[in-house]
C-alpha cells in the first residue's frame, strides 16, 4: 500500500514489545518477534525551535516492524500483515505509517 500516517492503539509486553494491535476496528495479534530501529525526521518542519535538552524524540522517530494476524471474530482470516509503527517517545503514542505489500504467489496464465 505505501506510506501513509494513521493513529493505532498498541498494547505492549511490559519490558515495551509489542503484542496486540487495534487497528480499523479489528483487533490484531503480533505473529512474529518485533524489529525496531530509529529514523531521522527533520523536525525543523514541525517545530520553530528545539527545546533546551529534548534530543530524544526530537531527531530520531522509533521505529517498529510487526507482523500481525487478526484476532478475535477476525481470528479465521490467517492473512499475515507486515506494518511499520512509528512510536512518539514523549506522548508513548502509537501510529501505523507503513503497509507493507503480501507477496503473493504467481499464478500461470494458460496458454492456448
Amino acid at each position: 500500500m505505501g506510506m501513509f500516517s494513521e493513529s493505532v492503539e498498541v498494547a505492549c509486553t511490559p519490558s515495551g514489545l509489542p503484542l496486540r494491535l487495534h487497528w480499523a476496528g479489528r483487533q490484531y495479534t503480533v505473529c512474529a518477534e518485533p524489529v525496531r530501529w530509529y529514523e531521522r525526521r527533520q523536525w525543523w518542519t514541525e517545530e520553530s525551535r528545539a527545546p533546551l535538552g529534548s534530543g530524544p524524540g526530537l531527531v530520531d522517530h522509533e521505529i517498529w516492524r510487526i507482523q500481525v494476524r487478526a484476532a478475535g471474530q477476525d481470528a479465521a482470516d490467517h492473512t499475515v500483515l507486515t506494518l511499520d509503527l512509528s512510536r512518539h517517545v514523549g506522548s508513548g503514542r502509537w501510529r501505523l505509517v507503513r503497509i507493507h505489500d503480501a507477496l503473493q504467489p504467481l499464478r500461470k496464465t494458460g496458454t492456448a
